[in-house]
Protein backbone atom coordinates (compact mmCIF):
# COMPACT_ATOMS: atom_id res chain seq x y z
CA UNK A 1 0.00 0.00 0.00
CA UNK A 2 2.97 2.09 0.89
CA UNK A 3 4.55 1.61 -2.76
CA UNK A 4 1.45 2.47 -3.66
CA UNK A 5 1.11 5.91 -2.65
CA UNK A 6 4.57 6.88 -3.50
CA UNK A 7 3.84 5.58 -6.91
CA UNK A 8 0.89 7.61 -7.13
CA UNK A 9 2.84 11.13 -5.58
CA UNK A 10 5.60 10.87 -8.19
CA UNK A 11 3.09 10.31 -10.72
CA UNK A 12 1.91 13.65 -10.09
CA UNK A 13 4.67 15.55 -8.91
CA UNK A 14 5.50 14.17 -12.62
CA UNK A 15 2.80 15.88 -14.33
CA UNK A 16 2.76 19.27 -12.49
CA UNK A 17 6.51 19.45 -13.53
CA UNK A 18 5.55 18.74 -17.09
CA UNK A 19 3.21 20.93 -17.05
CA UNK A 20 5.33 24.01 -15.45
CA UNK A 21 8.03 23.15 -18.49
CA UNK A 22 5.06 23.61 -21.08
CA UNK A 23 3.54 27.05 -19.50
CA UNK A 24 7.41 27.88 -19.81
CA UNK A 25 8.14 26.67 -23.44
CA UNK A 26 4.82 28.89 -24.31
CA UNK A 27 6.05 31.80 -22.53
CA UNK A 28 9.45 31.60 -23.99
CA UNK A 29 7.85 31.43 -27.42
CA UNK A 30 5.80 34.15 -27.10
CA UNK A 31 8.02 36.45 -25.85
CA UNK A 32 10.81 35.20 -28.57
CA UNK A 33 7.86 36.20 -31.20
CA UNK A 34 7.08 39.75 -29.66
CA UNK A 35 10.85 40.30 -29.76
CA UNK A 36 11.12 39.83 -33.26
CA UNK A 37 7.87 41.82 -34.04
CA UNK A 38 9.98 44.40 -32.57
CA UNK A 39 11.86 46.11 -34.85
CA UNK A 40 12.86 48.74 -32.59
CA UNK A 41 14.95 46.26 -30.26
CA UNK A 42 18.13 46.96 -31.25
CA UNK A 43 17.76 50.78 -32.21
CA UNK A 44 19.68 53.29 -29.64
CA UNK A 45 18.08 56.06 -27.97
CA UNK A 46 18.98 57.98 -30.31
CA UNK A 47 17.29 56.58 -33.13
CA UNK A 48 13.95 56.18 -30.72
CA UNK A 49 13.89 59.57 -30.23
CA UNK A 50 14.08 60.87 -33.33
CA UNK A 51 11.74 58.11 -34.94
CA UNK A 52 9.25 59.09 -31.84
CA UNK A 53 9.90 62.97 -32.99
CA UNK A 54 8.97 62.18 -37.16
CA UNK A 55 5.50 60.46 -35.49
CA UNK A 56 4.99 63.56 -33.45
CA UNK A 57 5.69 65.72 -36.14
CA UNK A 58 3.30 63.95 -38.53
CA UNK A 59 0.39 64.35 -36.12
CA UNK A 60 0.50 60.27 -35.18
CA UNK A 61 0.64 60.69 -31.60
CA UNK A 62 0.22 57.25 -30.82
CA UNK A 63 2.68 56.06 -32.31
CA UNK A 64 5.14 58.90 -30.98
CA UNK A 65 4.21 57.57 -27.50
CA UNK A 66 4.37 54.13 -28.22
CA UNK A 67 7.93 54.78 -29.24
CA UNK A 68 8.61 56.98 -26.75
CA UNK A 69 7.50 54.40 -23.77
CA UNK A 70 9.67 51.98 -25.41
CA UNK A 71 12.57 54.99 -24.95
CA UNK A 72 12.00 55.58 -21.52
CA UNK A 73 11.74 51.90 -20.48
CA UNK A 74 15.20 50.36 -22.09
CA UNK A 75 16.83 54.08 -21.45
CA UNK A 76 15.51 55.77 -17.93
CA UNK A 77 18.77 57.79 -18.04
CA UNK A 78 19.94 60.98 -20.03
CA UNK A 79 18.57 63.56 -22.03
CA UNK A 80 16.74 61.78 -24.24
CA UNK A 81 14.70 59.81 -21.57
CA UNK A 82 13.86 63.77 -19.98
CA UNK A 83 12.64 64.90 -23.48
CA UNK A 84 10.49 61.88 -23.40
CA UNK A 85 9.09 63.19 -20.76
CA UNK A 86 8.44 66.28 -21.88
CA UNK A 87 7.10 65.47 -25.45
CA UNK A 88 4.84 62.82 -23.73
CA UNK A 89 3.24 66.34 -22.03
CA UNK A 90 2.90 67.88 -24.84
CA UNK A 91 1.29 64.94 -27.04
CA UNK A 92 -1.05 64.81 -24.21
CA UNK A 93 -2.12 68.56 -24.20
CA UNK A 94 -2.51 68.40 -27.64
CA UNK A 95 -4.52 65.21 -27.91
CA UNK A 96 -6.92 67.28 -25.24
CA UNK A 97 -5.79 64.76 -22.38
CA UNK A 98 -5.51 67.38 -19.83
CA UNK A 99 -5.27 65.60 -16.63
CA UNK A 100 -2.56 63.18 -18.23
CA UNK A 101 -0.57 66.40 -19.72
CA UNK A 102 -0.69 67.87 -16.11
CA UNK A 103 -0.03 64.52 -14.55
CA UNK A 104 3.07 64.20 -16.77
CA UNK A 105 4.23 67.72 -15.83
CA UNK A 106 4.21 66.99 -12.64
CA UNK A 107 5.92 64.08 -12.46
CA UNK A 108 8.64 65.88 -14.78
CA UNK A 109 8.63 68.78 -12.11
CA UNK A 110 9.43 66.68 -9.19
CA UNK A 111 12.42 64.08 -11.29
CA UNK A 112 14.15 67.07 -13.24
CA UNK A 113 13.82 70.82 -10.69
CA UNK A 114 16.68 72.20 -12.37
CA UNK A 115 16.09 71.37 -15.69
CA UNK A 116 16.78 73.69 -18.45
CA UNK A 117 13.47 73.39 -20.10
CA UNK A 118 11.57 74.13 -17.13
CA UNK A 119 10.62 77.26 -18.58
CA UNK A 120 8.79 75.93 -20.93
CA UNK A 121 7.07 73.25 -18.32
CA UNK A 122 5.90 75.89 -16.38
CA UNK A 123 4.09 77.52 -20.06
CA UNK A 124 2.65 74.65 -20.95
CA UNK A 125 0.85 73.96 -17.77
CA UNK A 126 -0.09 77.37 -17.12
CA UNK A 127 -1.31 76.79 -20.84
CA UNK A 128 -3.56 73.94 -20.60
CA UNK A 129 -5.05 75.43 -17.42
CA UNK A 130 -6.00 78.76 -19.51
CA UNK A 131 -7.54 76.73 -21.92
CA UNK A 132 -9.99 74.80 -19.67
CA UNK A 133 -10.61 78.60 -17.90
CA UNK A 134 -11.73 79.34 -21.70
CA UNK A 135 -14.35 76.47 -21.83
CA UNK A 136 -15.24 77.59 -18.06
CA UNK A 137 -15.74 81.97 -19.15
CA UNK A 138 -17.63 80.64 -22.44
CA UNK A 139 -19.76 77.91 -20.51
CA UNK A 140 -21.20 80.15 -17.95
CA UNK A 141 -24.48 80.81 -19.25
CA UNK A 142 -25.91 77.05 -19.21
CA UNK A 143 -24.52 76.51 -15.33
CA UNK A 144 -25.68 77.75 -11.73
CA UNK A 145 -22.50 80.12 -11.02
CA UNK A 146 -22.66 79.25 -7.19
CA UNK A 147 -21.49 75.57 -8.20
CA UNK A 148 -18.78 76.96 -10.24
CA UNK A 149 -15.10 78.15 -9.29
CA UNK A 150 -11.91 79.92 -10.67
CA UNK A 151 -9.40 77.49 -9.85
CA UNK A 152 -8.62 76.68 -13.32
CA UNK A 153 -7.77 80.46 -13.94
CA UNK A 154 -5.97 81.04 -10.57
CA UNK A 155 -3.75 77.71 -11.55
CA UNK A 156 -2.89 79.45 -15.06
CA UNK A 157 -1.96 82.51 -13.27
CA UNK A 158 0.50 80.96 -10.74
CA UNK A 159 2.78 78.79 -13.60
CA UNK A 160 2.89 82.04 -15.58
CA UNK A 161 3.68 83.83 -12.46
CA UNK A 162 6.61 81.07 -11.43
CA UNK A 163 7.21 81.28 -15.58
CA UNK A 164 8.36 85.29 -15.49
CA UNK A 165 9.28 85.05 -11.74
CA UNK A 166 11.95 82.23 -12.12
CA UNK A 167 12.71 82.88 -16.00
CA UNK A 168 12.45 86.61 -16.86
CA UNK A 169 14.31 86.17 -20.01
CA UNK A 170 12.76 83.40 -21.26
CA UNK A 171 10.76 83.58 -24.51
CA UNK A 172 8.15 82.50 -23.08
CA UNK A 173 7.39 85.42 -20.49
CA UNK A 174 6.77 87.84 -22.63
CA UNK A 175 3.33 85.99 -23.98
CA UNK A 176 2.67 84.51 -20.28
CA UNK A 177 2.95 88.33 -19.32
CA UNK A 178 -0.22 89.19 -21.55
CA UNK A 179 -2.36 85.78 -20.48
CA UNK A 180 -1.78 86.91 -17.14
CA UNK A 181 -3.22 90.38 -17.93
CA UNK A 182 -6.20 88.49 -19.37
CA UNK A 183 -6.54 85.99 -16.64
CA UNK A 184 -6.62 88.91 -13.74
CA UNK A 185 -9.44 90.95 -15.60
CA UNK A 186 -11.23 86.91 -16.65
CA UNK A 187 -10.87 86.10 -12.45
CA UNK A 188 -12.56 89.68 -11.72
CA UNK A 189 -15.41 89.18 -14.42
CA UNK A 190 -15.57 85.96 -12.80
CA UNK A 191 -16.05 86.76 -9.22
CA UNK A 192 -18.03 89.52 -9.85
CA UNK A 193 -20.29 87.75 -12.31
CA UNK A 194 -21.23 85.34 -8.95
CA UNK A 195 -21.75 88.48 -6.65
CA UNK A 196 -24.26 89.80 -9.07
CA UNK A 197 -26.19 85.93 -8.90
CA UNK A 198 -26.09 86.10 -5.55
CA UNK A 199 -27.40 89.61 -5.35
CA UNK A 200 -30.51 89.07 -7.78
CA UNK A 201 -31.66 86.29 -5.66
CA UNK A 202 -31.44 88.20 -2.71
CA UNK A 203 -28.56 86.72 -0.87
CA UNK A 204 -27.32 89.89 -0.10
CA UNK A 205 -24.55 89.23 2.39
CA UNK A 206 -23.05 86.51 0.15
CA UNK A 207 -23.40 89.38 -2.90
CA UNK A 208 -21.03 91.43 -0.94
CA UNK A 209 -18.76 89.14 0.77
CA UNK A 210 -18.04 87.81 -3.25
CA UNK A 211 -17.94 91.67 -4.66
CA UNK A 212 -15.41 92.83 -1.42
CA UNK A 213 -13.12 89.61 -2.69
CA UNK A 214 -12.80 90.93 -6.37
CA UNK A 215 -12.19 94.83 -5.09
CA UNK A 216 -9.40 93.40 -2.69
CA UNK A 217 -7.90 90.90 -5.07
CA UNK A 218 -8.42 91.97 -8.55
CA UNK A 219 -7.58 96.18 -8.23
CA UNK A 220 -7.88 97.99 -11.82
CA UNK A 221 -9.60 95.73 -13.47
CA UNK A 222 -13.01 96.89 -15.32
CA UNK A 223 -14.97 94.73 -13.27
CA UNK A 224 -14.06 96.60 -9.43
CA UNK A 225 -16.50 99.12 -10.89
CA UNK A 226 -19.49 96.52 -10.99
CA UNK A 227 -18.20 95.16 -7.81
CA UNK A 228 -18.41 98.38 -6.04
CA UNK A 229 -21.73 98.86 -7.04
CA UNK A 230 -23.23 95.65 -6.07
CA UNK A 231 -21.55 96.21 -2.67
CA UNK A 232 -23.10 98.97 -2.45
CA UNK A 233 -26.03 98.32 -3.11
CA UNK A 234 -25.83 94.92 -0.69
CA UNK A 235 -25.20 96.88 2.04
CA UNK A 236 -28.21 99.06 1.51
CA UNK A 237 -30.73 96.06 1.02
CA UNK A 238 -29.24 95.33 4.78
CA UNK A 239 -29.76 98.37 5.99
CA UNK A 240 -25.46 99.12 6.62
CA UNK A 241 -25.97 102.58 6.17
CA UNK A 242 -22.37 102.82 7.20
CA UNK A 243 -20.49 100.37 4.44
CA UNK A 244 -23.11 101.65 1.56
CA UNK A 245 -22.14 104.79 2.13
CA UNK A 246 -18.19 103.99 1.68
CA UNK A 247 -18.74 101.73 -0.96
CA UNK A 248 -20.42 104.74 -2.93
CA UNK A 249 -17.85 107.12 -2.03
CA UNK A 250 -14.91 104.43 -3.50
CA UNK A 251 -17.07 104.25 -6.38
CA UNK A 252 -17.52 107.61 -6.81
CA UNK A 253 -13.96 108.92 -6.49
CA UNK A 254 -12.61 105.51 -8.65
CA UNK A 255 -15.49 105.81 -11.04
CA UNK A 256 -16.87 109.32 -11.23
CA UNK A 257 -19.22 109.12 -14.51
CA UNK A 258 -19.73 105.61 -13.98
CA UNK A 259 -23.61 104.79 -15.10
CA UNK A 260 -24.32 102.47 -12.49
CA UNK A 261 -24.47 105.40 -9.99
CA UNK A 262 -27.69 106.53 -12.44
CA UNK A 263 -28.98 103.52 -13.92
CA UNK A 264 -28.12 100.46 -11.83
CA UNK A 265 -27.11 97.34 -13.14
CA UNK A 266 -29.23 95.61 -15.99
CA UNK A 267 -32.57 94.11 -15.13
CA UNK A 268 -33.06 90.72 -14.95
CA UNK A 269 -34.88 90.85 -18.20
CA UNK A 270 -31.50 90.07 -19.94
CA UNK A 271 -29.41 87.72 -17.76
CA UNK A 272 -25.22 89.33 -18.10
CA UNK A 273 -24.08 86.40 -20.53
CA UNK A 274 -26.75 86.76 -22.78
CA UNK A 275 -25.29 89.44 -24.89
CA UNK A 276 -26.46 88.88 -27.78
CA UNK A 277 -30.12 89.45 -27.11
Amino acid sequence: MMLGRIAALTRGLAGRLLLLGLVALALQACGNSKTADDQTINWTPEKLYAEAKDEMSAGRYTESLKLLDRLESRYPFGRFAQQAQIDRAYIHYRENEQGLALAAIDRFMRLHPNHAQMDYMFYLQGLINFNENQGFMANLGGQDLSERDLKAARESFESFRQLITRFPNSKYASDAEARMRYLRNAMAQGEVHIARYYFRRGAYVAAANRAQIAVQAYQETPAIETALYIMMASYDRLGLTEQRDAARRVLERTFPESKLLKEGMQSDEKSWWQVWK
